[in-house]
């Protein structure tokens, strides 16, 4: 076993026992167990304030949560029902050129995992070239470019500077 992998087993330890307390928190506050998760994007997130029976957690009372700072996200986890299915829905998230590490971004879908979630949809505001689209209309993404994957860091310092 390499020097580093007792300090990768650990880390793992340690980001499992935050998401646990996050979920163990979310779980507190609401007797419903949803299995669908939603991540709503720019422009979507009021659709969390149409769910019924619904419960809304601020992410600054979540445990370990991390804070969106994006312009309209609301920050905000919705748990309720739209047409009798429990869903967790989020108001907003966190991205990469916030600054957050790519664990931190991933965070959220490792609490839905406890919580018992077991599909996630995830939104998001996207431009494109097609003159056909409208805005607002619904598109099916099967590939994009990757831009942060190699130099993830170095760009978070270039939009910090």
């Amino acid at each position: 076993m390499s020097p580093a992998a007792p300090k990768a087993a650990s880390a793992q330890g340690t980001e499992y026992a935050r998401a646990e307390r996050a979920a163990k928190f979310i779980l507190s506050k609401t007797k419903l167990r949803p299995k669908i998760a939603l991540v709503l994007g720019s422009g979507l997130g009021s659709f969390a304030d149409e769910l019924t029976d619904a419960v809304r957690i601020p992410y600054e009372k979540i445990p370990n949560f991390p804070r969106s700072t994006a312009v309209g996200h609301a920050g905000r986890l919705v748990i309720g029902e739209v047409e009798g299915i429990v869903v967790a829905a989020m108001q907003g998230r966190v991205h990469l050129y916030e600054g957050y590490s790519a664990p931190e971004v991933a965070f959220s879908m490792r609490v839905f995992s406890l919580l018992g979630v077991r599909s996630a949809i995830l939104t998001n505001a996207a431009g494109g070239i097609n003159l056909q689209f409208t805005q607002g209309a619904l598109v099916v993404l099967r590939d994009h470019i990757n831009w942060w994957a190699p130099t993830t860091s170095g760009l978070v310092r270039a939009f910090r500077t």
